[in-house]
């Protein structure tokens, strides 16, 4: 067995695999149960509210229907405890007035119920995002068990979050480039919603050349600031900038917790770095990762190796990422498990699938009680396989599933 127990890791078949995910997914299944069994009028065990951080997205609603100001903080803190006072303080608003329109819809239902709208549609468009990338695997696995095993999934869930809307436009976007390129640049433009995530996106589109998918999504994010401007006001923007810049300083300092944060940056302050330190280095990585996204797309048709390169680096191309964007990794992981089963897995790439797959799970409890961060290796490792095996030969595969011709190494 040896050292081929982890580089092979033959054991891992599909049998196997299929056991575990069931296994992982009652358990993800229980700890919701148990979390809305011990919930009393929405509220948890702890003190938290069901859906933690959508009072935010909720309350900022709710402000603009009333025409106020959701990057007041003063106003905004009052709005959200004249509804609901957290026992750890206040839920903060900082997303850029691009996510307003989403925002709006919600403030006009009760808490409840527009939070189990905003799960509903958010999820779909993100299982539907994951099938579409999961076309053609093995007939064997079902989409839906891998789904409902990922660790990220429950994360999301609690936290009520924007992962699956991210990640559904940023997954949906650049897998079809090369099929449906206007349809590609609108999902890429409305991912600007978040858009510390779509770092690596205009670099890898400029790299192999789609000149008219990096349009399209210029447009689309243009259309949408200019919707959020028209119907909440202009100065909005000029607010969104003064928020920023607090947001900037609330994460140097761990008001978030470096904890939940799953950076190379928060990791190197949770060790106790220095904030120079710690934003040096991340910046290091950052420009590592991008310069390795444009090469691995420099003279090359894009194909869904590219496209699973650069939502893999996109965790570690920011230093604000927590573990509920971790299913953002969905997509590389179904790509990478796709090439493995048509062309065999090379040494290590089962390991770094399984790490990424598990990781969320144990990130946040690891950092937070023994200031131990394994989420930026994981990361790393896993950006490390998919690079190479979408810089191979075997990526002409990628062109396959995407239902491309294959062209030469360069062409």
């Amino acid at each position: 067995m040896g050292a081929d127990f982890l580089r092979e890791m033959n054991w891992l078949g599909v049998a196997r695999v299929r056991g575990y995910l069931r296994l992982l997914a009652l358990l993800n299944a229980a700890m919701l149960v148990w979390l809305l069994v011990g919930s009393h009028g929405g509220v948890d065990a702890n003190g938290f509210l069901l859906g933690s951080d959508f009072i935010s997205f909720w309350t900022t609603g709710r402000m603009l229907i009333a025409h106020g100001d959701p990057y007041d903080a003063a106003a905004h803190i009052a709005a959200q405890r004249g509804w609901f006072a957290s026992p750890t303080g206040y839920t903060a608003f900082f997303y850029p007035p691009s996510f307003l329109p989403f925002c709006w819809p919600l403030g006009w239902l009760g808490y409840f119920p527009a939070l189990a709208a905003w799960l509903l549609a958010t999820g779909v468009l993100y299982c539907a995002a994951v099938r579409v990338w999961w076309h053609g695997l093995d007939a064997r696995l079902s989409v839906w068990l891998p789904l409902a095993a990922f660790p990220a999934m429950p994360i999301v869930v609690t936290h009520g979050q924007t992962s699956w809307l991210v990640a559904a436009l940023l997954g949906t976007g650049v897998v079809m480039i090369r099929r449906q390129p206007l349809l590609a640049g609108l999902c890429l433009g409305l991912a600007t919603v978040k858009p510390q995530f779509g770092l690596l996106v205009p670099l890898a589109l400029l790299a192999s050349r789609e000149w008219r998918v990096f349009l399209f999504a210029g447009l689309a994010a243009l259309a949408l600031a200019v919707l959020s401007a028209l119907a909440f006001g202009p100065e909005l923007w000029v607010h969104w900038l003064g928020a920023s810049t607090r947001a900037q300083v609330a994460m140097a300092d761990g008001a978030v917790g470096f904890g939940k944060m799953v950076s190379p940056f928060a990791a190197l302050r949770l060790l106790g770095v220095s904030t120079v330190g710690a934003y040096a280095a991340q910046g290091a990585i950052t420009a590592v990762v991008a310069a390795l996204v444009v090469v691995a797309g420099w003279g090359r048709r894009w194909g869904t190796g590219l496209a699973a390169l650069v939502l893999a680096g996109a965790p570690l191309a920011t230093p604000f990422v927590l573990d509920y964007d971790m299913v953002l990794l969905a997509f590389p992981m179904v790509w990478l498990v796709g090439e493995g089963l048509r062309g065999g897995f090379a040494p290590y790439e089962k390991l770094a699938l399984l790490l990424a797959f598990a990781a969320p799970a144990f990130a946040r409890p690891l950092a937070m009680n023994l200031s131990v961060p394994i989420m930026p290796l994981v990361l790393l490792a896993f950006f490390a396989v998919i690079w190479r095996r979408a810089t191979s030969a075997a990526h002409v595969h990628a062109h396959a599933h995407c239902g491309e011709e294959p062209e030469p190494e360069g062409a």
